[in-house]
């Protein structure tokens, strides 16, 4: 039998904005929501267990904080059953911009899922990142999230 490495998203980009102001969008629920999900129940916080909604898709998902390093690294569990997902801030530019990166992992099915889901979400995340760009640089809110799906969220 043949040994792989499971699937995992991965996806990145360069933000014009100093890294503590791009780490903040994704601490703050309420710039989060400028470019993501539609509601968060609070801040990202060490040990706190938070919700985020996609109240367009009427769908809620748990999250909770496992890791932050101030400016530079988030970590959470994200949904049933909870995949890992990091976000990590590199600056550049002298400090006046920050490439984030964003990886998921954990999926969760056979072979065959856990390659769909780990392409699903490089999509989302992509989506995520280019929206937060967009908003952290310009202040426009796209709407690429409730326009990827506009007829409503694909069964799962």
């Amino acid at each position: 039998m043949e040994l792989r490495e499971a699937p995992v998203a991965n996806t990145g980009m360069l933000i014009r904005k100093p890294a503590a102001e791009v780490y903040e969008a994704f601490i703050d629920p309420a710039i989060t929501a400028k470019f993501w999900f539609t509601h968060g129940s609070n801040r990202l916080d060490s040990g706190r267990a938070i919700e985020w909604e996609w109240r367009m898709y009427d769908f809620k998902s748990p999250v909770v904080v496992r890791e932050l390093v101030k400016d530079r690294k988030i970590v959470v569990g994200w949904g049933e059953p909870a995949t890992t997902v990091e976000w990590t801030f590199e600056p550049m530019l002298d400090g006046t911009a920050t490439f984030v990166t964003i990886r998921n992992s954990g999926f969760q099915g056979d072979a065959d899922q856990q390659v769909k889901t780990a392409v699903d979400s490089t999509d989302g995340f992509s989506l995520v990142l280019s929206g937060a760009k967009a908003w952290l640089e310009n202040g426009v809110t796209l709407g690429l999230i409730a326009d990827r799906h506009p007829a409503g969220a694909p069964a799962t």
